[in-house]
């Protein structure tokens, strides 16, 4: 019986030092990627520099990481005001960060800026400084007013779209007829 208890035994130990020390343990099949601290539905951020509101953020949802410093947002809609509280320009993206340090946004995925008056700029990415009360982003875009069509690569602009400037690239045309002098 001694006898027996002690093959068992060896047999067990030889068993298991054939195991590959290296392997990587099974890993459950469906492993949770959602590491957020919170995850919020239906959200209003208000955006402020020195007291002053500069711009309203919504989001269908949102999830906060890092010490809720950094909320990523799931289709964007904000709204951008003056120093007198006036709106100012409507941005729309399908993603976005804000970030609670900086108290920057960025926008991306199909970013369109409209200013009150029509004038619209398309762009796969920018950021919303409203400290400066700017907006800029270094990828292509398409600025489009009534009359003329502008593109370029990168760009610095006001958020009603007033003042643009274009960092490389510069191009545009226009829709005007413009009259010939007479002869």
């Amino acid at each position: 019986m001694r006898y027996a208890t002690l093959i068992l035994a060896a047999c067990t130990m030889a068993s298991a030092a054939c195991q590959d020390p290296g392997a990587t343990p099974p890993v459950a099949a469906k492993a949770s990627a959602d590491t957020a601290d919170q995850t919020l539905f239906g959200i209003r951020l208000v955006l402020s520099d020195h007291g002053v509101q500069r711009a309203l953020m919504e989001a269908d949802t949102a999830f906060t990481y890092e010490d809720n410093t950094r909320t990523e947002l799931r289709t964007v809609r904000s709204t951008f005001y003056t120093e007198t509280g006036v709106k100012n320009g409507r941005l729309t993206s399908r993603q976005g960060t804000y970030n609670t340090r900086s108290g920057i946004m960025e926008g991306r995925g199909n970013v369109v800026v409209t200013s009150e008056d029509g004038r619209k700029l398309e762009t796969p990415q920018l950021r919303y400084d409203p400290g400066r009360n700017e907006i800029s982003s270094d990828s292509a875009f398409v600025m489009t007013t009534p009359t003329d069509v502008a593109t370029g690569i990168g760009f610095t602009a006001d958020p009603n779209l007033n003042t643009v400037r274009i960092h490389a690239a510069a191009a545009g045309r226009t829709t005007k007829s413009i009259a010939q002098p007479a002869r």
